[in-house]
């Protein structure tokens, strides 16, 4: 039994209304809690907010965060705490191919969720043999998913002790405390289909020969899970799930900042909160029986007036550079998401994780929204985004304001050097862009001017990562990705069940029949 927070929780204020906020506040309503969420922007979302980028010809609308939504079953689990559902509120698209690759050899492979369609397109490539490598590798991706969503992903715990149990030895038996790269390549022997299902390693901040198997799961959730976007681009689904809490009677103030919390017997009593960028506008009191913290850990640590002792400070993922760029001509061959892979691998991992240097020979995520949804751009115009993992700002104390625009530069002459059908000549086609890198990322409060938070080391994993409970604080609770169980959109939303469920304990209206992919 995992602990809950004590006493009368009645009225809970979350703040942020970011994805992990929202969830938490679905599921509170659920509960039958009132909910008050505090936003500091003037719109939900969070990292999933929104940018528009305006031209004479229109506006190019961009998703300035995750491109990538995977597990829409968990947008579905908080929506039905409030009798509600995605498809309700969303139009979701089913990427195919989930992620097109490209490799330094000039050949290409279509990443494909159905079995049976990738497992055509491995042979096709690959050969025979790397087809049943194929087969193999998709069924242990799909046993270490079940093995762990329920037990270790979507559970709190208190005790490295909650681990133990029989899917902690399904667990082992499968090589999860292994390493992740040695792993995959025990199934496959082609390196391009390595590093198709082991590149996910790095979102959780560690390179793919260092990582634990266990983080598989994050390969299961692009390659098995299936890739998704929604028509609108990805701040729709900030916008449906604040609208569906709205609904169920939640209140959502935007433009808030929250200045500090009122205490009295180890409780906090109210919030106090003011105008965004305003320090004149008088500061408001809100009364609360709980709160759900939602932002950057730096942020709420300086709201608790401290930070956890923890024996070795905390590590922080990789960050990235980022370019958001409206095309004044469509590029219809690219994909919707393309990876560039450079010929260099093991290497590039050290230059930006150990080194703190930018990648010699960079590994590319390329995201054409405009494939799927040509709303986004103007009229017989395009939009892309070109991002490069990078050192963090502790890492790598970059001039980034110096570096950037010749990074950027560099960034495109490579991939016209690559000569990818669709992404050549962008340089010549971009009518608007925004660059964004670690300085930015560290501008908007973000730790180690990373969008990707706490590194999922093993120190920082699991029942060692950041608690969801505050010590001191017994109906205070943290939810995010820099707590538990970590980052990206499925973690995220995750955590903003186990937030509620710290405070009103687990909720009758899970999803019901979570599906698990057949492995064909």
């Amino acid at each position: 039994m995992t602990r809950r927070i004590p006493g009368p929780t009645d009225h809970v204020v979350v703040v942020g209304a970011g994805l992990a906020g929202l969830a938490t506040t679905l599921h509170l309503l659920g509960a039958g809690r009132r909910v008050t969420l505090l936003e500091r922007a003037d719109h939900p979302g969070g990292r999933a907010g929104r940018l528009d980028l305006r031209t004479e010809h229109g506006d190019y609308l961009v998703d300035p965060g995750p491109t990538v939504l995977t597990m829409p079953s968990l947008l579905d689990e908080a929506l039905a705490a409030v009798g509600e559902k995605a498809a309700d509120r969303l139009d979701l698209v089913e990427l195919d191919p989930a992620y097109r690759t490209h490799f330094a050899d000039g050949s290409t492979i279509d990443v494909h969720t159905d079995a049976a369609a990738m497992e055509a397109e491995v042979r096709r490539v690959c050969g025979p043999g790397a087809a049943d490598g194929y087969r193999t590798l998709r069924r242990w991706l799909t046993d270490l998913y079940r093995a762990e969503i329920d037990s270790f992903i979507g559970a709190n715990m208190d005790s490295p002790f909650n681990l133990v149990g029989p899917d902690l030895a399904r667990l082992a038996a499968l090589g999860g405390f292994g390493r992740l790269g040695p792993q995959v390549a025990s199934m496959v022997s082609d390196e391009r289909l390595q590093r198709i299902f082991s590149f996910q390693a790095l979102y959780a901040g560690i390179p793919p020969h260092r990582a634990l198997g266990a983080y598989g799961v994050i390969a299961y959730m692009d390659t098995i899970g299936g890739v998704h976007f929604p028509r609108g681009g990805m701040r729709q689904v900030g916008a449906a799930l604040a609208d569906a809490a709205t609904a169920a009677g939640s209140e959502i103030v935007y433009d808030r900042t929250v200045t500090g919390l009122e205490r009295r017997g180890g409780r906090v009593v109210a919030v106090r909160h003011r105008a965004t960028g305003d320090p004149a506008d008088p500061t408001e009191r809100l009364e609360c029986d709980a709160i759900v913290l939602t932002p950057e850990l730096p942020v709420v640590h300086e709201l608790l007036g401290r930070a956890p002792r923890r024996p070795i400070r905390l590590r922080y993922s990789p960050s990235a550079v980022v370019l958001h760029a409206g095309l004044s001509s469509p590029h219809p061959e690219a994909a919707h998401h393309t990876i560039s892979f450079g010929r260099a691998w093991r290497s590039t991992f050290r230059e930006i994780i150990t080194d703190g240097r930018l990648m010699s020979d960079p590994s590319l995520l390329i995201t054409r929204p405009t494939a799927t949804d040509p709303g986004l751009a103007p009229p017989g115009r395009d939009l892309a985004f070109v991002l490069a993992p990078c050192p963090n700002t502790e890492r790598g104390p970059i001039d980034w304001a110096r570096v950037g625009p010749a990074y950027r530069d560099e960034l495109l002459a490579e991939l016209d050097r690559r000569a990818h059908p669709g992404l050549t000549g962008l340089a010549g086609d971009i009518e608007i862009s925004r660059l964004v890198t670690p300085a930015d990322w560290a501008a908007q409060g973000m730790a180690a001017g990373t969008p990707f938070s706490v590194a999922h080391t093993f120190a920082q994993t699991g029942p060692f990562r950041p608690r969801n409970l505050v010590r001191g604080l017994e109906n205070a609770v943290l939810a995010g990705c820099g707590t538990t169980p970590g980052v990206g959109i499925p973690p995220v939303l995750i955590s903003g069940r186990l937030a509620a469920q710290r405070i009103c304990g687990p909720s009758r209206a899970r999803a019901r029949g979570r599906r698990v992919p057949t492995t064909g």
